[in-house]
């Protein structure tokens, strides 16, 4: 994995934590400097460091992905410090455990805000910027499993991960000609702070104990969690110039959950 992705330049979304972390982490140990965006500056910090422990560069970019000047100064900084954009992963997300019943508007628009237009807008950002550069990119978008297999209570979360899974294949078809390869990732039963939250949201509703509700929240086919950087050498992978024959997909890596 050492040379990977040696001499490149990754932006990673929602990387203070969780997948995002993971995948930060495993793009640097493949050989790429990594930008860090996220609100969470104190997560930042300790992203930071994790990259910089494998010795390559990081840069924390404090972002709110939903504002469009806000993400175009983050890339814009990212270019000053770093130099050409060559990958950018989506991965900053959000997740409201509720009924399907009780969703509400506000609900419904702050997760589609974050996890579908926050990504559109970083990837319409940093597509104009690979182009701009006039040389080739890669974008790989984090959806889910839930946006294939629609698990209870998170209705919304759902159809915004369905959503990343769809338009990712319209963003290939549109811009692969332009040089910019574009797939997506679907991941499931990993050791992240937001599946401790929703298993404990779910605990508190059927009088379980949360860890032993967490314990079994892992894929069928493995006797325990995926790790974020698990995810993110996939991740890696489908960055690096030995993936360019995958384009327009969304590839389950749930440990077999998810047959199709």
């Amino acid at each position: 994995m050492t040379d990977l992705l040696k001499g490149k330049r990754i932006l990673v979304t929602g990387a203070a934590q969780g997948i995002g972390r993971g995948i930060a982490t495993a793009v640097a140990e493949a050989g790429a400097d990594v930008g860090l965006l996220d609100l969470n500056t104190e997560g930042l910090a300790e992203t930071a460091a994790l990259v910089e422990k494998t010795g390559r560069r990081a840069v924390q970019l404090p972002t709110d992905v939903v504002d469009v000047e806000a993400v175009a100064r983050a890339i814009e900084r990212f270019v000053a410090e770093m130099g050409p954009l060559d990958g950018l992963v989506n991965n900053a997300g959000v997740i409201r455990m509720e009924p399907a019943s009780e969703v509400s508007r506000e609900s419904w628009d702050w997760q589609f805000d974050v996890n579908v237009w926050g990504l559109m807008n970083c990837c319409q950002l940093g597509a104009k910027q690979m182009l701009a550069q006039g040389t080739p990119g890669s974008i790989v978008n984090i959806a889910s499993n839930a946006g294939k297999v629609g698990y209870g209570n998170m209705a919304a979360y759902n159809a915004t991960k369905a959503a990343v899974i769809n338009l990712t294949r319209t963003l290939s078809s549109e811009w692969s000609a332009q040089g910019i390869n574009v797939n997506a990732v679907c991941p499931g039963g990993v050791d992240t702070p937001m599946l401790k939250a929703a298993a404990a949201w779910v605990a508190d509703r059927i009088d379980m104990d949360v860890d032993e509700l967490y314990g079994g929240m892992k894929p069928n086919l493995m006797d325990r969690h995926i790790q974020p950087i698990e995810v993110g050498r996939v991740v890696a992978f489908l960055l690096s110039e030995q993936a360019t024959i995958i384009r327009g997909q969304s590839i389950n890596i749930d440990g077999g959950d998810t047959p199709y």
